[in-house]
């Protein structure tokens, strides 16, 4: 990999000039909460009529839609979410049909490069969101039960910070809004911190692969995506399409989790099934069991294509892509990888053990047959009729 400097030429941190930074932190978490939502029986639960569906973002370029659900998650406004530090963050709850609920809280930002990156090491590594916006989830539940089909016990759950500079406004070097290129060169290294939420000065080799990780439209947007937070430099309007992909793909990350999970037990179940022995009164018992697999792998790959199939891009290439970085990222094909892996072990397990069962079948239909022609020859020996 080459180093930072020939990949990014003068990159470096500009201590020469004074820099203020405007725009908002988000904080994504998201949580699995059941097998599916019923979105209209939700919709009659709220004791407010709010919003039906997700803003749809704004066009980006004329005339071109960006990102559509299949079914628009209902959202509800969310009471101000107050953080141990004080901070104080407002936003919405997030159902959406194929059992994740997000929460997303903002909170206004104006300060230097200095300022952005300790929060963003604070809000990364020492603020528990998970644990506090759990709570709030539960009690709401608590009011829509009726509307959860087949609700868990335990959650699995997601939380993803993105950084938005709507602007960066600079004392001297620069007049207007930095572009893209100008941005990378002056600030590229301050960026690299934000998105690792890390207040210490990177080596070069982990700035470069942060700012890799980087798309831009416009010669005055861009994103920045890591694993656990990005950077976004956008209009407020133009940031929305972004920040929907991180959101759903982190909500397929969350779902392919839980496949991954479902199906470990599953098989391990199986597993200690078969340690049991595959004797011919074992057998018997294997086809109940194939039969439990196989409504597994059927209920798997239907939630699996509701969560791919939530989202589509309409006529819009570059949303496309940006969506393909943000899933390559989170690590959203890792998952799915792991559980197309269990799911083609499930199925051959499940060939295994139709075939045992089959061959006892065949077997014990086989001895009734020899039985019975057993049982007639010793009556046609004795001179009885059978």
């Amino acid at each position: 990999m080459p180093d930072v400097g020939a990949q990014f030429p003068n990159t470096s941190i500009d201590t020469s000039m004074e820099t203020t930074i405007r725009g908002s932190v988000m904080v994504l978490l998201q949580f699995d909460v059941s097998e599916s939502i019923r979105l209209d029986r939700l919709r009659d639960l709220l004791p407010m009529r709010s919003p039906s569906s997700a803003a749809q973002p704004p066009d980006k370029l004329p005339a071109a839609a960006h990102v559509s659900y299949q079914r628009p998650p209902v959202v509800e406004p969310l009471e101000a979410f107050i953080l141990d530090s004080g901070e104080q963050l407002h936003g919405e709850i997030k159902y959406y049909d194929y059992c994740v609920v997000s929460v997303n809280c903002e909170l206004a930002f104006t300060g230097n490069w200095d300022k952005l990156i300790n929060l963003a090491s604070r809000w990364v590594w020492d603020v528990d969101f998970a644990g506090k916006a759990d709570a709030i989830v539960r009690s709401r539940l608590e009011h829509f039960k009726t509307a959860l089909i087949k609700p868990y016990k335990k959650w699995l759950s997601e939380d993803y910070l993105i950084f938005h500079a709507v602007e960066i406004a600079h004392t001297a070097q620069i007049s207007g809004a930095p572009s893209v290129a100008e941005l990378i060169r002056l600030h590229g290294l301050r960026i690299a911190q934000v998105v690792r939420g890390d207040t210490g000065q990177l080596a070069e080799s982990e700035t470069n692969d942060v700012l890799q990780s980087r798309i831009s439209y416009y010669a005055n947007d861009l994103a920045v995506i890591g694993w656990n937070a990005a950077f976004l430099y956008d209009t407020k309007a133009g940031a929305q399409t972004a920040i929907q992909l991180l959101e759903y793909s982190n909500s397929q990350l969350l779902e392919f989790r839980h496949y991954d999970q479902f199906l470990t037990e599953e098989l391990d179940r199986v597993y200690k099934l078969l340690d049991g022995g595959t004797g011919m009164f074992a057998r018997w018992r294997l086809a109940r069991t194939a039969t439990h697999l196989h409504t597994v792998l059927l209920d798997v790959a239907e939630l699996t294509e509701h969560a791919d199939n939530a989202i589509k891009f309409l006529s819009d290439m570059f949303a496309a892509r940006l969506y393909r970085l943000a899933a390559l990222k989170v690590g959203v094909p890792d998952y799915k990888e792991l559980v197309t892996r269990k799911v083609a072990t499930a199925e051959d397990l499940y060939r295994f053990m139709v075939d045992q069962f089959n061959q006892s079948r065949a077997f014990f239909l086989e001895l009734t047959v020899v039985i019975i022609l057993a049982v007639e020859l010793v009556f046609l020996f004795c001179g009885k009729p059978f």
